[in-house]
This record gives C-alpha cells, structure tokens and sequence, in this order.
C-alpha cells in the first residue's frame, strides 16, 4: 500500500508540474503577443512624432497609373531567336502649351511702363536717318504693396439759423448726413475689422501678433481692443447670416459632422484648463449651397449634437464617437469607412517591411482601399448612378469584408484587436452608405473642414471669455462657408459689415455667400486655380498586387 500511495503521489506531483508547465507557457504566449504588441505601438509613436503625418506611403505609385512593365514581365518573356519586329513611326501633333506663368498673372491688374527713346537718340550712326519701332521685349514682375492704413476724419458739419438766433427763443440746427459708425465711439471700420478677422481666422495670424505688426508701421492697437472689435461685430451684425445658415443648413438632407477641443479661460465654475468643445456641421458635396458651421459648447455630451440637429431629417456622416449614435430615429448616421483603413494602416506599418507582405493587416487594408479606389472611379457619376455601382461592386466587397473579419481572433486591446473590434462596432453605420448615392464613403470633408480651426488654434492657442469663443465660431463659420462658395474671405466680410447695420431682417437673404446680389469683386475670379485640398489615395508594390487581386475577383469595371 505504501508503494501505490508512493506513486500515486508521484504521479500528483508530475500532473501539478505539467499543470503549471502548461500556463507558464500560456504566460509566455501572451507575455509574447503583448511585447509584439508593445513594439508596434513604439513604432507608431515614433513614427507619429518623427515621420511623416500623411496616409500615403513613400516612394508611392498610383493604383490606376500602375504598368505591368515595372514587374519587368516583358523581359522575362522575351525570345532572343524571334526576329525583331517591325515599326511604323507616327506623328502626333499636339498643340503648344500657353506658359504657366501667364496663366498665374491673368488674374492680376495690369500696370504697363513703357521704355522708349526719344527722337534725338533714335537717329542711326552709320547714315543718321530716324529710326523706326521693330519690336518690344516684355519682362513681367509682381509687385508687393502691402496694406496701408488711412486716418480717416468724418467733419460733419452743423447750420445753424442767425435770424432765429436774434429775435427767436429757440435756434433751429440741421446736420449734414453721414454714415453711423461701425461701433460707437470707435476707431473701428468695416475693413479693419475684417482685415483682423481673416488674419487670425483664415491665416492663423494671433492678436499679439497683429499687434506687433501694426506697432511696426506706427499705429497703436493693442490687442484687446481688437478682440473687442470682433466680439461686438460678431454678436451684433454677423450672428444674423450665422443663425441664417444654421437654418439653410438644417433643411439639407446629408450633413456631415465632427468635433474638436478649445480652452476657454474664463467659464463659470470651470478651470483654465478645462476642454470645452467646438462642434462642426457641415453640408455635403451635393448641395448646391454649401454651408459650414462651427459651434462652442462647453461639454462633449450629447444633448449639444440633439439639441442643434432636432429638427434635421437625414443621412449624417460622422466618425464611431458614441453621442452620434443617441440622435432621433429621424437621422440615420454613416460610419466613415477611412476611420476603418486608418486601423489596419496602423497595424501595416506597424510591422517591419520585410513582414508586410500576406499578413491580416495587408488583407485588412486591401479590402479597404479598394473601395477607396472604387469610390473614386464613381466620383463623376450622378447619384443615381453611383448607387447602382456600389450596388454592383462595392457593397458585394464590403459584405465579404465583414465576413473575413467576424473571422478573425485577436487580442482586444492589440493594435489588430483595435482593427477588428471598429469594423465590427461600426458595421451597421459603415454599410449605410450604400442606402443612398449621395453619401460618401468617409467623413473626411467635415475633418477638412475642421483643419482651419485646428491649426489656429495651435498659433492662438484659447479663448479669453465665453463671449470670445463664441465670436470665434461665428467667423469662423462666415470665413469657411465664404471659402466654399468660392468667395474672398477680406471682401465678403467687409461687405456684411458695410451692410449688415442697416440692413433689415428680410434683406439678410441678400447678403448670404450664394446670393446673386452680391458684388463680383467678393468673388475669386478663377476658381480653378486653387489648391485641391483632396489627395488621391495610393499603394505599391505587393499591397498594389492585392488590391488588384481583390479587384479581379469581384469583377470590378470601370463605369462607362
């Protein structure tokens, strides 16, 4: 019996041994998926803080433009027996293309100097005859002037009655006319202030700066009496076409939406270092009325997106923030399908080139990037037509898509957990884009829209006061919805602030960025000579061969 307990114990002893074997190694498995873990988000830090902020890659080929010949398959192919082909030389006659430089100066006032040589020069030393004009070489330059400030002084003068004055109890005193003052007892006029509102809004210029710079050219305006100047003529002329927007905004049918933080330093019962919010909505690509509209709010929460959007009735594009989500059941929400390949490009270069290739991550953004690639083959087709072909061919990838992924089985809180979990939350969201051809397939248009408050806020950095933070909403509002409907920021602001005092409540139609009313010099004459903001979306090398790969296999075509 001692014997059999022995070994009994023993054997007690070798299961306790391999039990603990068998986690340890468990340990070690996942000690190892987290350390593989951990390097990646290293990288990604790294890379965040060093390299370059862009989605595309280095050395960068673009997906239609990509030629088979790079795979160098021709020589490959070649037969050194065959005899050399035969060719036929072409002409291609192309017409000349009109320089650039004329191009960039047709816009420009023309101020023509004329060198000439008088008579007495013009006579020829050999047989001293007159000689004629042959022909005159033209140099172009640009020149600078920068702003100049005026002091203006309005004289209104004042008649008085002599005769009355003599035998009368009274004087009888008329005033010439003249305009009311932008703000009373003000220096301010409707171009300074615009010219302060576009150089901190649209150019990012702070008020201490603008001040050092007007100190420069002798003229003293501190810069609280600038921020003054824009509070007051933002609450008290420029909130008509805000509010004005708002309600166009609000009657479109697909609205796209995002949020960003802002320090206000003087809120009640809140600290200096308190985030409050500025909201963002926005119209879609297919308006005929573009509309952008910033709004401060003091919390993140989500009675703010409730209280603004109650009475819309639509699609709205936004990004997985929760608080969109609780809107009324009249608002379908759009996921936003680049928050999705952003994911899997984080765990792509994430992982060292030579391990890229035939990975979950490189499948992940294969399939995310071809309807990318899908969608701006779409771009020229009407509404209709667009829904048709995502019916077609990119609803079939995004259904395989999340067929791939429910498959998957990673870690939660690992960067490819991270991928997994976002597609599958937002499932519902992302394929709503495919109910309407309106929609777009990411909510990048309100982040663009976004951008300019963002970087301003890195060079002003906060709000003083409430009443300021809602004043920066409000022109900033005015400046990008100017900029949408392709006017100039200094000329449109100036002219509502030319109008806006005397203008009545029915007249303010007539001032809004689209209305016909306007004056052309608030306009951009050459719109097409702006920058596109909006970058095609490209791939190399074997990710390229996947995506095409994908592409073949869902029989994708070109629309017609």
């Amino acid at each position: 019996m001692e014997a059999i307990d022995i070994i009994a114990e023993k054997d007690q002893i070798i299961q306790s041994l391999e039990s603990k074997v068998r986690d340890q190694e468990l340990q070690i498995d996942a000690l190892r998926v987290a350390l593989e873990d951990y390097k990646a988000r290293l990288f990604l830090n790294r890379r965040r803080q060093f390299g370059p902020t862009s989605e595309q890659n280095p050395n960068q080929l673009c997906i239609e433009g990509l030629v088979d010949t790079i795979f160098n398959e021709a020589e490959d192919q070649v037969e050194p027996s065959l005899p050399e082909p035969t060719y036929e030389e072409v002409t291609i006659k192309r017409k000349k293309r009109v320089g650039k430089r004329k191009d960039d100066l047709s816009g420009l006032p023309v101020e023509r100097i004329e060198y000439e040589l008088p008579e007495s020069e013009r006579v020829c030393p050999e047989c001293g005859e007159l000689m004629h004009d042959i022909g005159v070489t033209v140099r172009d330059e640009i020149e600078v002037i920068p702003a100049r400030v005026v002091h203006k002084e309005h004289a209104v003068h004042a008649y008085g009655c002599r005769n009355c004055e003599k035998v009368g109890d009274s004087a009888h005193i008329i005033r010439a006319e003249s305009p009311s003052p932008l703000i009373p007892a003000s220096l301010a006029t409707p171009s300074a202030v615009a010219h302060i509102a576009v150089q901190k809004y649209a150019n990012g210029t702070p008020l201490y700066r603008q001040e050092r710079g007007f100190a420069y050219d002798n003229i003293n305006l501190s810069r609280q009496t600038m921020a003054n100047w824009l509070i007051y003529c933002s609450l008290n002329y420029l909130a008509s076409v805000y509010t004005k927007l708002i309600t166009v905004l609000l009657n479109e049918e697909v609205l796209h939406a995002d949020e960003t933080s802002v320090q206000v330093l003087n809120e009640p019962g809140r600290g200096a270092q308190t985030k409050s919010y500025e909201w963002l909505y926005r119209t879609s690509g297919h308006t005929i009325n573009p509309v952008v509209i910033y709004e401060y709010k003091e919390t993140r929460k989500q009675e703010h997106p409730q209280e603004f959007l109650k009475v819309f009735k639509g699609y709205l594009h936004c990004d997985g923030y929760q608080v969109y989500h609780n809107l009324p059941v009249d608002i379908i929400i759009v996921g936003c399908w680049a928050h999705a390949r952003r994911y899997w490009e984080k765990v792509y270069v994430s992982l060292p080139e030579d391990k890229r290739d035939d990975t979950l991550a490189e499948k992940g953004l294969a399939y995310t990037s071809l309807l990318f690639l899908l969608e701006d083959e779409y771009r020229a087709l009407s509404p209709d037509d667009r829904y048709e072909m995502r019916q077609k061919y990119s609803k079939r990838v995004s259904d395989e898509y999340f067929a791939w992924v429910s498959g998957l089985n990673a870690l939660p809180k690992s960067l490819l957990g991270e991928a997994v979990h976002y597609s599958l939350s937002q499932r519902k969201y992302l394929e709503n884009v495919f109910m309407d051809g309106r929609l777009e397939l990411s909510n990048n248009r309100a982040e663009r829209s976004i951008k300019p408050f963002v970087q301003g806020r890195k060079q002003w950095l906060f709000s003083d006061t409430q009443n300021g933070a809602v004043a920066s909403s409000i022109i900033y509002s005015i400046i990008e919805t100017a900029k949408e409907n392709n006017l100039h920021p200094f000329h449109y602001l100036k002219y509502l602030l030319e109008a806006l005092p005397n203008a009545k409540t029915s007249e303010i139609d007539m001032l809004l960025p689209w209305s016909s009313s306007l004056p052309d010099y608030c306009r951009i004459p050459d719109v097409a000579k702006l920058p596109n903001r909006e970058k095609r979306r490209k791939t190399t090398g074997h990710l390229h061969s996947v995506i095409m790969n994908l592409r073949n296999k869902f029989g994708c075509q070109r629309p017609a």
